[in-house]
């Protein structure tokens, strides 16, 4: 019976180490608890900082369990992560210790157990053992109030035997031992900060699981009769696990490898931290989760503190052995994080990663989508070393280039400017010399860092360097033509070498296993090959012309080629609008066709939702400065008053990759727009993709088709051309002509000239599927062509009769939708718009 059972009084009873503990007696003892607010049976509310509120509880102890206590445990302690005095410390843990003892002294005890932390010794240092009797030196305020309590008992206990545990770390089979979580999650999650340790990694600290804790308190039970009045003794496993050897264990547990950590400068972790601490004020708790930095600079201080312990006066006064070591139960915590990962956070109180809240309440399935990303990420990384080693070499070769190039025999020298405008820098040759070697030095720190798969920013940083690359020639107005070339090439193949080829760094593990490859709704991939290559395609061809007025511009060349403007080209490319720009504009464009192709390749057929940001990039370099690229050609005749072919050419190319590039943008715009609705962080799903139910496999990119097939594929995904466009497209160039086709002049030519190269530009637009309501803005055009005669001057009779019939036609051929072949979810209607004449018509019949 349980009444017969000898009382065993807890404090703290219902937590953690309490409830292992009252679950070890319970065979033997008849439990009570002493707690702030019970939840569970045989439980008193009390609050030990209460003189009055004790008094209370131990008045109910005694009526309902009698005067007479085999043991009390005393556990109930503050704790708090901080250097920080705080009064809790004093209140709790010293003051209700004094409290405790006092209420109990009206009772018949038998003994006294006080919880106190081996933290109360100074450290040690590898083979050299603390024991009961080494120095005391707690080193912050939690480990200082233990030292205060544990004189109080000695002062406060009377005739009651006291046993005081000095109690290593505790952690149970799922970790909740804090320091070593956060280190498992660091390893886990492969954070920058789980390669460096500020202090020796070869020195560690004790621990023990919570059952053999549970055990040594059963022991001093039992014992309680046979130990001496007043009593010490460590508790905790025999020998300590360095820090380097627990990176090992877990990086080999979680990811089948070992774990290289490299010491840091104390002065530079703790720097880190305070850093960390006062930037959490500012950082938004969408991108923190709102979560505090574990590491604190006091912290760092004592990271590396050595605490092996000396258990023998507990293997001799209690006959007590760990049964458990740290080193073998870490196979069943990391078994358990790999079972299921978002369980295992909530236990460990850790803050899950957005990248797996997707899967939290998947169970196994969370974990095998983990092992499975895992294996599928190292294979890549294995498969694709090569680019890293090859962006080694170019690294070697930028930092040769200037002495092979002969710029860096000029270092220093101001050289003539040779471009045809007078434009450039004196000291180009010096510049483009410390460009070079300073890029190529930090290729090779790059790429050396990209050779770990953990350093995915390190692999950004060389595309960074190689984006530099893109536009240093330009800048700093490269008189060498080699150079220039130079700087192109081994920018675009530093970027390719970086993020194209491997598989781009940063995407979540839940993007890259899970999901489909079309957006729900739609009957294709808009990200598929067969949908980038043409835009590609289009802008080599920009490339190459912007390569070529650039070369002019730079003074590579000495003059321009035109076939049908005569001087026309080299007039536009050194004219003011041209030399507004500090540098020269048709380099700028070239930079900008490079980073086409380059955003172009980077990213497989779900990029759309694998990487939403980079298609808006995408999206940006096409759309807008297009837009910029047809305003220069509008204003040509206008402003300079002549035309140039190639610039011609090149806006075409550039507005043809518009509606090409309009379907991936709407996929990816309704992909963060639904995540949003599901409340997902729009900044994080667009920086790092996500997953999303619904949708579709593609299979549109075969290219073991007919040569015919793929063609087809490439130029009609998303696209068609409805004769009413390509009407109006005819009505737009003749708008463009009417300076020759009906002698117009003055205010008359240049509003058909800027009309005419609009209703050119919404058309082709237009020829997007998605984008198909952008004809309606010719109805705008047309309205204006029909009203121009009458407000602006210079219109002859023949050409006031062709504004309007012009203006005419565009309003009706605006009204035709034209063949729209797919679907685009949500977006079909709007892609679908007409005008619906009947409807009106039938209105008015029935008013």
């Amino acid at each position: 019976m349980s009444a017969d059972k000898p009382i065993v009084l807890i404090t703290g009873s219902e937590g953690r180490i309490g409830t292992a503990i009252a679950a070890r007696l319970s065979d033997a003892y008849r439990v009570v608890g002493l707690e702030r607010q019970c939840k569970g049976p045989d439980c008193i509310d009390a609050d030990i900082t209460s003189e009055a509120a004790l008094a209370q509880a131990f008045d109910t102890l005694r009526s309902s369990y009698g005067g007479r206590i085999a043991s009390v445990i005393h556990l109930a302690a503050f704790y708090d992560f901080s250097d920080e005095p705080d009064p809790l410390y004093d209140e709790v843990n010293v003051k209700g210790t004094q409290n405790l003892l006092r209420a109990l002294q009206s009772f018949e005890v038998g003994q006294f157990i006080y919880a106190s932390t081996m933290l109360v010794h100074a450290p040690s240092s590898p083979g050299r053992l603390i024991t009961e009797t080494s120095p005391l030196a707690p080193a912050w305020p939690y480990p200082q109030s233990k030292l205060a309590a544990e004189r109080i008992v000695e002062a406060e206990r009377g005739t009651t035997p006291s046993v005081i545990f000095r109690i290593a770390g505790v952690y149970t089979d799922d970790c909740e031992l804090p320091s070593l979580a956060h280190q498992i999650e660091r390893i886990f999650e492969r954070q920058m900060l789980s390669r460096v340790f500020p202090g020796d990694a070869s020195h560690g600290q004790a621990c023990v699981h919570i059952d053999d804790v549970a055990a040594a308190f059963r022991a001093a039970v039992d014992r309680r009769a046979r130990l001496a009045p007043e009593t010490t003794m460590l508790i905790g496993e025999a020998g300590a696990e360095s820090y380097e050897t627990l990176q090992n264990l877990i990086a080999w547990l979680l990811h089948g490898e070992p774990w290289e950590t490299r010491r840091i400068p104390k002065a530079l972790a703790a720097a880190g931290a305070w850093f960390q601490q006062k930037a959490e004020i500012v950082v938004p708790d969408a991108i923190d989760r709102g979560q505090a930095p574990f590491v604190k600079p006091f912290m760092v201080r004592m990271a590396d503190e050595h605490y092996e312990l000396d258990i023998s006066r507990a293997q001799t006064l209690l006959d007590w052995r760990p049964a458990h070591s740290l080193r073998r139960s870490l196979q069943t915590i990391i078994a358990r994080l790999r079972a299921d990962p978002p369980g295992w956070y909530r236990r460990n109180k850790l803050t899950l990663p957005l990248w797996l809240e997707d899967v939290r309440d998947a169970g196994e399935a969370s974990a095998r989508m983990i092992a499975d990303y895992s294996m599928m990420a190292r294979a890549e990384h294995r498969q694709t070393l090569w680019c890293h080693f090859a962006n080694i070499g170019l690294g070697m070769w930028l930092v040769a280039s200037p002495f092979a190039f002969g710029l860096a025999q000029q270092w220093m020298q101001a050289g003539a400017t040779v471009a045809p405008s007078g434009r450039g820098l004196a000291y180009s040759a010096s510049w483009m010399t410390a460009s070079d070697i300073a890029a190529g030095l930090l290729v090779i720190l790059f790429g050396l860092l990209s050779l770990s798969r953990d350093f995915g920013w390190a692999r950004w940083s060389t595309a960074a360097v190689g984006l530099w690359l893109l536009f240093a020639p330009i800048l700093f107005w490269t008189s060498s033509p080699a150079a220039y070339a130079n700087d192109t090439l081994v920018g675009t193949l530093l970027i390719l070498f970086a993020v194209a080829l491997p598989a781009p760094p940063g995407i979540t593990p839940v993007a890259r296993i899970s999901g489909p490859d079309a957006p729900p709704g739609w009957d294709y991939s808009p990200s598929g090959w067969s949908n980038r290559l043409p835009i590609i395609a289009l802008a080599l061809v920009g490339l190459v012309i912007s390569r070529y007025l650039a070369a002019f511009q730079l003074g590579h060349i000495d003059a321009a080629w035109d076939p049908f403007f005569g001087d026309g080209t080299e007039r536009i490319v050194t004219s003011s609008v041209s030399e507004a720009w500090p540098v020269s504009d048709a380099g700028l464009g070239a930079s900008v066709y490079v980073l086409e192709i380059v955003t172009g390749v980077i990213g497989d057929k779900r990029r759309w939702r694998t990487m939403p940001w980079l298609v808006l990039l995408f999206g940006v370099l096409i759309v807008p400065l297009g837009a910029v690229s047809v305003f220069f050609i509008i204003i040509q005749p206008i402003v300079i008053g002549t035309w140039c072919t190639l610039c011609l050419i090149g806006a075409l190319a550039m507005l043809l990759q518009i509606p090409y590039s309009f379907d991936e943008i709407l996929a990816t715009l309704q992909f963060l727009k639904a995540r949003r609705r599901q409340g997902r962080p729009l900044w994080y799903v667009t920086l790092r993709g996500d997953t999303m139910d619904g949708g579709s496999a593609d299979y549109s990119d075969n290219f073991e088709a007919p040569i015919g097939a793929i063609l087809r594929e490439m130029l009609l995904s998303g696209v068609s051309v409805p004769w009413n466009l390509l009407a109006s497209i005819a009505i737009g160039v003749a708008l463009m002509c009417t300076r020759l086709l009906f002698g117009t002049a003055d205010q008359a030519a240049d509003s058909d000239h800027i009309i005419g190269s609009l209703v050119v530009t919404f058309s082709i637009m237009a020829w997007g599927e998605v984008a198909r309501p952008l004809r309606f803005a010719n109805i705008g055009f047309g309205a204006w062509l029909l009203a121009a005669p009458w407000l602006l001057a210079g219109y002859s009779s023949a050409a006031a009769i062709a504004s309007v019939l012009l203006g005419i036609a565009l309003i009706v051929l605006a009204y035709p939708r034209g063949r729209i072949v797919n679907h685009y979810g949500s977006w079909d209607k709007i892609a679908h718009a007409t005008i619906d004449f009947s409807a009106k018509r039938a209105g008015r019949a029935e008013a």
